[in-house]
């Protein structure tokens, strides 16, 4: 530890510190009062003052992008956000995790039990098996004590953690044919990253509304995984996403044939704030207010909205977070907070900017 090294706070490294979800880390990790950012890896950009990509951070940041070394990380850090493209962070997470580093990875490569489901969807050759059984999935309302005890987490996609906190409670308690679901979620641009991309040209996706991945979208086994989990059988699911133009945020609207074709809205609500008294992060609103994404903007928050039509014996869920926040960098914060036994919240913007 250097002298002037804050006594006592927890030294942190990202990777991939210069994409979406990196300045989000970025922003969150310079305010998080347990945490001293240590290292800013990426070798697209080494050499770079970071505040140079991104002068906004100027009176926040006085770091330099350095190209990835992983023994310099082993050495400097005690966790280490991998915000990176799929395929890469399976590269790296062993040998960070052999030489002490507790690793928080935001890509797909360790959301998944299987590691034959994940070279089906996303390809690569993997061969560290023995790393991927020990990750656990990073969705603290569901896996919280999981992992408090973690040295690796494998954080959830954004598309999959709007979905599944408004599916959760559904299916652990029993009440919706598991066989019925339907996912129909909508993404601002930010979702597809800072790489640039014809579809995300203003041109192109303005005032324009579009589905795209339809019954091939990476997220589908993802969410059929925890799914099958909660519902302790075999969950098939039918999800489609779109791009609407807007910066951030994912309304996920979820439907499904109730058991109980008598359940009411109220009987729900009751049932859904039981199941979340515990997660401080997600939201049941009141009868008949459903959620905005606006809501959630720069916040950690979930906020779910409940309806029931008497006349097809559906329920409606709706579930809007911010899909670079709650659907990426501040779950990872939640995560690293829980993994390094600190209060769950600690660093989290509570309240969005509005309007």
């Amino acid at each position: 530890m250097s002298e002037s090294s804050p006594v006592g706070k927890i030294k942190v490294g990202i990777v991939g510190a210069s994409g979406y979800g990196g300045v989000q880390l970025v922003r969150l990790l310079t305010q998080h009062p347990e945490v001293e950012l240590v290292y800013l890896g990426g070798d697209s950009s080494a050499g770079q003052p970071y505040t140079d990509i991104y002068p906004h951070l100027a009176d926040s940041v006085n770091l330099t992008v350095e190209a990835v070394d992983l023994g310099e990380i082993a050495q400097r850090c005690q966790a280490v956000f991998l915000s990176l493209p799929n395929g890469l962070a399976y590269t790296m997470a062993p040998t960070l995790l052999e030489r002490g580093c507790r690793v928080l990875d935001l890509s797909a490569d360790y959301r998944f039990e299987n590691l034959n489901t994940y070279q089906s969807w996303y390809g690569g050759d993997r061969t560290d098996q023995t790393t991927a059984v020990e990750a656990v999935y990073g969705l603290p309302e569901l896996f919280r004590d999981r992992i408090r005890n973690a040295r690796l987490v494998g954080c959830p996609g954004c598309y999959p953690t709007a979905s599944l906190l408004g599916i959760a409670p559904l299916l652990k308690q029993g009440l919706a044919q598991p066989e019925t679901l339907i996912i129909d979620a909508k993404s601002g641009t930010s979702g597809g990253g800072r790489v640039a991309k014809t579809g995300m040209l203003l041109a192109e996706a303005s005032n324009s509304l579009g589905a795209y991945g339809v019954a091939r979208h990476r997220h589908t086994p993802e969410i059929e995984q925890i799914c099958t989990h909660l519902a302790s059988q075999e969950v098939t699911v039918q999800f489609t996403p779109h791009l609407i133009p807007m910066v951030r945020g994912i309304l996920a609207t979820i439907y499904a044939t109730l058991r109980d074709p008598g359940l009411v809205r109220d009987d729900l609500l009751t049932i859904y704030s039981a199941f979340y008294r515990s997660s401080p992060w997600v939201t049941v609103l009141p009868s008949g207010t459903y959620p905005q994404t606006k809501w959630a903007w720069g916040t950690n928050r979930c906020y779910i909205g409940l309806e029931t039509d008497a006349r097809t014996g559906r329920v409606v869920v709706m579930s809007a977070i911010d899909n670079l926040m709650k659907g990426q960098a501040s779950q990872a914060v939640q995560c690293f907070n829980l993994m390094m036994g600190l209060e769950e919240g600690l660093g989290l913007p509570t309240t969005t900017f509005y309007p």
